[in-house]
């Protein structure tokens, strides 16, 4: 694969952009804000964790803290940027926020196989790609999935 289309600059969408263009692929990632909003975001950042700034356990002997610890010796972007931007919370990976979400979005736009949109991506693209538009999807693009999945929830 030459190039991909990811729709979504949350965590899913930024980890899977920058994997792929680690491994040679042309990303396009779109991410409509901050020209559409979700109501839940306060930043125009890639990576913004909207809810908690902890990322769970990060005890190696826990299943979130070993998946922590394979995401490590995997380049995972989003890893290193919370390890870098965490802040103490006993046993548990947390953050500051804007700051994991500031060196997030720095990695992307400078990575240079990754191109960044910001507008919305009403349709299902006809070439390789991933959604990972979350649970805040714009209506237009929750309505393509319909189509495409017969109107069966996603969840």
């Amino acid at each position: 694969m030459e190039e991909l289309i990811v729709i979504g600059g949350g965590l899913a969408g930024c980890e899977a952009a920058w994997q792929a263009a680690n491994r040679g692929v042309s990303v396009y990632l779109y991410e409509m804000r901050p020209v559409k909003e979700t109501g839940a975001h306060v930043s125009s950042y890639l990576a913004e964790l909207v809810c908690s700034n902890s990322l769970g356990s990060n005890i190696p002997d826990r299943a979130p803290g070993l998946l922590k610890e394979e995401l490590r010796k995997l380049n995972s972007l989003l890893i290193k940027c919370a390890d870098d931007t965490a802040v103490p919370a006993g046993g548990a990976l947390a953050v500051d926020r804007e700051e994991f979400a500031k060196q997030a979005t720095k990695a992307i736009e400078n990575h240079p196989k990754i191109n960044v949109y910001r507008k919305e991506f009403q349709k299902i693209p006809q070439m390789p790609s991933i959604i990972a538009s979350g649970p805040l999807t714009s209506d237009s693009l929750s309505g393509a999935i319909g189509e495409l999945t017969g109107d069966k929830p996603l969840y």
